[in-house]
């Protein structure tokens, strides 16, 4: 029989919480264990940029004294995130030792809820398109998807049982589906992003990594303003309305990942839901190119200094995107601006009939190799609307990686997509499980 040190890492954040409040367990005990596993994990995983251990168990045994929905749990935060004890790097050696002088306002959320930060957790250079160090927990010689590598990975690893990350256009749904894990972008603004890096200010936005769906309203509600996320679910007074769109014009599952998302549908319809398959409106498929206008025209301007003073420091495939961003003249920009507006307002009605949208997550499973961190693209559009997503892992394809289902709704419907996410979860029967972070892949 495992000994309670080896399943405490197992714990999802909800109950190690509770158990914590109930003084049922210790926060020294839970980081002792997940010192452990990161122990035994990192060497392979490489999820952390920065992890101090003693600093762990201090932090663990103040934080276990402050009363909150996360007292006494670890937290791993991006390393694009600013915190005022620990180095924020950005994913680059450009800003090597970089010590802010204050956390983030999520951090200090998190800190004021009860809950300490963990470590630093890997990311792509800039929140962009350079991998970091970190491999898929499921299959080291695969991506863990990007740029949020580090927090999907540790969390499907068992090494936290939660930890922030931020999207631009998929680095949080697309890493969650590719670990396993629950991952939750939040509508657009609705979490104070002050204190972290900025690559695009019209998308940019933090999200969560978690076990589950209960566990990702949990954490995000600590983020959030008061009462604008319930930290339970509410429970569904009947079975949700799902529309069921099966690809993007942009961007297709592959056929073991659409089977597997198929079945799912058909296995929420069994279990009630009304599920009704619709077609991409015709008219918007070029919203991935207004998406990407946008996005390099802005990251280009927030990185401009950095890259005229150390161009050569960048690499090629970054130069060529920043550099097809500041080529967008200001009125393509604001026209393209205009025209998210009007994406917006189509699919805030396109959606209104649905309690959500189910759709894939990725064209797959995570890709071999580490060179990319894989296609966000089916990510874009609710990056571009800056609509709510949630990524919920419902199986594994042949060789043992997971795959997801995206859900989506509109703006400002959280707690409502946080509902029927916990419904389907329920309804899917799919249980958490630990990454065995293999050391060869296959």
């Amino acid at each position: 029989m495992p000994s309670l040190d080896a399943a405490l890492p197992a714990l999802t954040l909800s109950d190690a919480a509770d158990a914590i409040a109930a003084r049922y367990l210790s926060a020294a005990d839970l980081a002792e264990a997940e010192l452990a596993r990161v122990r035994e994990t990192e060497p392979v995983l490489h999820a952390f940029a920065c992890l101090d251990p003693a600093r762990v168990r201090r932090v663990a045994a103040e934080s276990a004294l402050r009363k909150g929905l996360l007292q006494g749990i670890g937290i791993g935060v991006k390393d694009v995130i600013d915190t005022a004890d620990l180095p924020t790097e950005v994913g680059t050696p450009l800003m090597a030792g970089r010590r802010p002088g204050r956390s983030a306002a999520c951090v200090e959320r998190l800190e004021a809820a009860g809950g300490y930060v963990f470590g630093k957790t890997v990311t792509t250079a800039f929140a962009f398109l350079d991998p970091g160090a970190t491999t898929n927990p499921w299959n080291p010689a695969h991506t863990p998807g990007g740029s949020s590598s580090g927090s999907a990975a540790a969390v499907a690893a068992g090494v936290v049982t939660g930890a922030l990350g931020t999207q631009t256009n998929g680095s949080v749904i697309r890493p969650a589906a590719f670990c396993g894990v629950v991952g939750f972008k939040p509508t657009v603004g609705l979490l104070d992003f002050t204190g972290v890096h900025v690559f695009s200010a019209t998308f940019d936005t933090l999200g969560t990594f978690t076990r589950t769906v209960r566990d990702a309203a949990r954490l995000a509600s600590v983020l959030a303003p008061a009462s604008a996320i319930a930290p339970l679910p509410r429970p569904q007074q009947q079975a949700p309305r799902l529309a069921f769109l099966s690809a993007f014009p942009w961007c297709a599952p592959n056929a073991e990942a659409a089977d597997v998302l198929a079945a799912a549908a058909v296995r929420l319809r069994m279990q009630g839901a009304v599920v009704t398959p619709v077609s991409f409106p015709d008219a918007w498929g070029d919203a991935h190119r207004i998406h990407r206008l946008i996005m390099l025209y802005e990251g280009a301007r927030a990185l401009a200094a950095l890259q005229a003073a150390h161009r050569a420091q960048f690499s090629p495939m970054v130069n060529a995107a920043l550099d097809e961003g500041h080529a967008i003249a200001e009125p393509e920009y604001r026209a393209a601006l205009a025209h998210r507006e009007q994406a917006i307002e189509y699919f805030t009605e396109w959606l209104a009939p649905y309690d959500a949208v189910i759709a894939p997550p990725a064209t797959g499973a995570a890709p071999r190799g580490l060179a990319s961190t894989g296609d966000p693209g089916c990510c874009t559009l609710w990056s571009l609307t800056g609509f709510p997503a949630l990524s919920l892992p419902i199986g594994f394809d042949a060789a043992g990686l997971p795959l997801g289902l995206q859900l989506a709704a509109a703006s400002h419907r959280d707690d409502a997509l946080l509902a029927t996410a916990s419904w389907c979860e329920t309804a899917l029967g799919f249980a958490p499980r630990i990454a065995p972070v293999q050391a060869r892949g296959a």
